[in-house]
């Protein structure tokens, strides 16, 4: 969550480091005497998975450093390989094709299927649709970067209140809907899963973030500098969302009364993190929830939240945790046999994958029946 801001400075999140530390201590103390009366909760910190967390927050903050350094080779517009990734990815997706075609033919006729042709549209197919997802994702980055934008600017704001509205306005509109999308679109699902991997509910469950943005597509904040925000008060915004979006992550306080009209809350985010049918994809404002309230996906806080992912993972291991979501994917990729399929594991909900991975397991035991 912390890093190094524009020109060098510190951003928000680096200077609250210290009180986030201080605050899961409150908070772990006052959870233990609680459990001494009512028993365990999901706010209830567990060793393993307090460490997993603190470990996922460690790592979130050197893998944009990393990364993008080194992806740059194979950036499009940047690097002195895209083209030949760009290339071997048709190159691949005509194989996939080719492959499919073969497949469909042998099934429309009652043919046996063609082990060849299995196995290339299973590795072409798996090969053309995540390199092409890499491309996009960090070309897409390249041509949205912060100074890119800023130097297309109409006009400058300035650093007065009028600047930071939108600068704060703004990036929480654009990450409502980021965020939304992130449990809507598999493969933005994937960078998102990581944060949602616990079944434990405390202050240091917001420190469990992605080390994947790099491979996700989102609105760009920068978008605001084409507003007049200057990179500053973005990446100052940034820091602020961040910061007010830490504190929620807890069992220890209830509600606020009628602040949690307007501004995200404890309970509205408890929801957000449950698995109870009604709560899934649900409240997923930064600052406010007004958001949700507007677009339809705000639900209040009814029955105790169950914390996790629909299918937990089971694994305190942060190889596992920042990666699961992206193997599955790649063994439902590798399953495709259309590009309906292939784009839909990619471009559809968790759910519809889990649905159309159960239909083609069936599929495949009926064939070697």
């Amino acid at each position: 969550m912390a890093g190094a801001g524009r020109g060098g400075k510190k951003d928000p999140v680096t200077w609250a480091i210290p009180l986030f530390f201080l605050s899961m201590a409150i908070e772990y103390r006052h959870n233990k005497k609680k459990a001494a009366t009512n028993g365990t909760s999901g706010g209830t910190y567990e060793r393993r998975d307090t460490a997993a967390s603190l470990t996922m927050g460690t790592l979130s903050t050197i893998a944009p450093l990393v990364l993008p350094r080194l992806l740059r080779p194979i950036t499009p517009g940047r690097g002195r390989y895209a083209t030949h990734v760009i290339g071997a990815t048709a190159v691949a997706a005509a194989a996939a094709t080719l492959a499919d075609r073969v497949s469909a033919t042998k099934r429309r006729r009652g043919d046996d299927p063609s082990p060849a042709a299995e196995r290339i549209a299973s590795v072409a197919g798996t090969a053309a649709t995540s390199a092409g997802l890499v491309s996009v994702a960090t070309g897409w980055a390249a041509l949205t970067s912060i100074d890119r934008l800023w130097r297309r600017r109409l006009f400058t704001l300035g650093s007065g209140p009028l600047a930071w509205a939108v600068a704060l306005l703004g990036w929480d509109f654009i990450y409502y809907w980021n965020h939304r999308s992130m449990h809507q679109r598999r493969f933005l699902w994937s960078v998102h899963v990581v944060h949602h991997s616990s079944e434990h509910y405390n202050l240091s469950t917001a420190l469990r973030q992605t080390v994947s943005d790099t491979f996700g597509v989102f609105i760009p904040y920068s978008a605001l500098c084409l507003l007049g925000v200057s990179p500053e008060l973005v990446l100052a915004s940034r820091g602020i969302n961040l910061i007010y979006q830490y504190w929620i992550h807890t069992e220890a306080i209830d509600r606020l009364g009628r602040a949690e009209t307007v501004l995200n809350s404890p309970a509205a985010h408890r929801v957000h993190h449950g698995v109870n049918p009604q709560y899934i994809d649900r409240n997923h404002g930064g600052i406010l929830i007004t958001w949700d309230r507007i677009f339809g996906t705000f639900t209040e806080e009814e029955e105790p939240p169950t914390y996790g992912l629909t299918e937990n993972i089971s694994s305190f291991s942060p190889w596992v945790i920042a990666t699961h979501e992206y193997r599955t994917m790649l063994g439902d990729l590798s399953m495709a046999r259309s590009w309906s399929d292939r784009l839909g594991f990619l471009l559809k909900g968790p759910g519809w994958a889990k649905h159309r991975r159960r239909e083609l397991d069936a599929r495949a035991l009926a064939s070697a029946g």
